[in-house]
């Protein structure tokens, strides 16, 4: 999954700072750790019923919870769909929300980058926690021919159990795919491999992966993937796979990269790797998402806005900013003059 535990304390931490107490819903398919999360605060004797863990199923957990009258505000992490109807339930009795949703980032890579940090870059914006990442740069879009190091470097790669030493790709999170409240997008393997039969299906090319591991018979591991000979109207191209799926264009001009990296509905991340800083500053100007990384991507500091925008979501997390999520401002007007306001007269 997404980070559950981080996910949770981007929401716990500043909810209780901010005063308020709170009700935590974990995916049903990563609550251990929240419930750790749980023990915890009990051990540093955080007073009973501040912080709650309601573990469940979305229709019998989540929905009563976003559309209950007693909750005044819902932060969320996971799936447009799921945001939609979190928003929607909000929306009856005009609550505030907060929504982390899906991404498509794009990575865009320059003819000047030195080649192997933006090889390593472009994995590690794609692949680390087997691909499951809302902010995944998952769009690669590139001006030089790095396709085949590209390749090389993908299939070093080690895919094991997440206990063996140098495990850089795991299994993904389940086999089956919920869209209810609070699923938090869990991917299904049969649905990874969909996506990657669909993009073959429509005339793409898979470069690299796509498939099974061959040593390991057992789990839902898949190889890193590399699919190329995409086009904009393609499903890989346009929707979240939420799994270990990277695509691939290439631009002639600094004008067609822009305008293939802004062609989408999502906006929360994207990349620029170039040697020319004047060039990196403009794109980070124009590039419509709540996060830009230079020459890099993924790293996330917790003093920074977290956020997206299009239908990657509504506000911002950590920093000052994500403490306001959980503030509400009141005015309170004293009057402190000892003369009359005059506005009547006396009878």
């Amino acid at each position: 999954m997404n980070y559950p535990l981080l996910m949770a304390t981007w929401k716990v931490a500043p909810a209780l700072a901010a005063g308020c107490t709170a009700i935590l819903k974990p995916s049903e398919l990563a609550s251990v750790t929240c419930l750790e999360l749980a023990e915890v605060c009990r051990d540093v004797a955080l007073p009973p019923g501040v912080l709650n863990i309601l573990t469940g199923l979305g229709p019998e957990a989540g929905a009563p919870l976003a559309s209950h009258p007693h909750v005044d505000k819902i932060a969320f992490t996971g799936s447009n769909a799921t945001g939609i109807k979190i928003m929607t339930a909000a929306a009856q009795m005009i609550k505030p929300v907060s929504l982390e949703l899906g991404g498509k980032s794009p990575i865009l890579v320059f003819e000047d980058v030195d080649l192997d940090n933006a090889i390593e870059w472009t994995l590690y914006g794609c692949f680390p926690n087997n691909g499951q990442i809302c902010s995944a740069t998952s769009r690669l879009l590139v001006h030089t021919k790095f396709l085949d190091e590209l390749v090389g470097w993908s299939k070093s790669i080690k895919i094991s159990d997440p206990l063996e030493e140098g495990c850089r790709l795991g299994a993904i999170v389940s086999e089956g795919q919920c869209y209810e409240i609070s699923s938090e997008a869990a991917v299904e393997y049969e649905k990874i491999l969909n996506f990657i039969s669909t993009a073959k299906s429509e005339g793409a090319t898979i470069l690299y992966g796509g498939v099974r591991p061959q040593h390991l018979k057992k789990g839902f591991f898949i190889d890193p993937t590399i699919i190329t000979d995409v086009s904009t109207s393609m499903q890989i191209w346009r929707e979240e796979v939420f799994g270990p799926v990277l695509c691939v264009k290439t631009f002639a001009t600094e004008e067609e990269a822009i305008e293939l990296a802004n062609d989408t509905q999502y906006g929360l991340g994207a990349a620029v790797l170039s040697k020319d800083l004047g060039r990196c500053e403009r794109l980070s100007k124009v590039l419509q998402a709540g996060v830009v990384w230079v020459n890099c991507s993924q790293p996330c500091f917790d003093q920074a806005p977290w956020g997206g925008i299009k239908r990657s979501g509504i506000g911002r997390e950590l920093g000052e900013w994500g403490l306001e999520n959980y503030l509400t401002v009141k005015q309170v007007t004293e009057y402190t003059s000892d003369k009359k306001w005059g506005w009547y007269s006396p009878p």
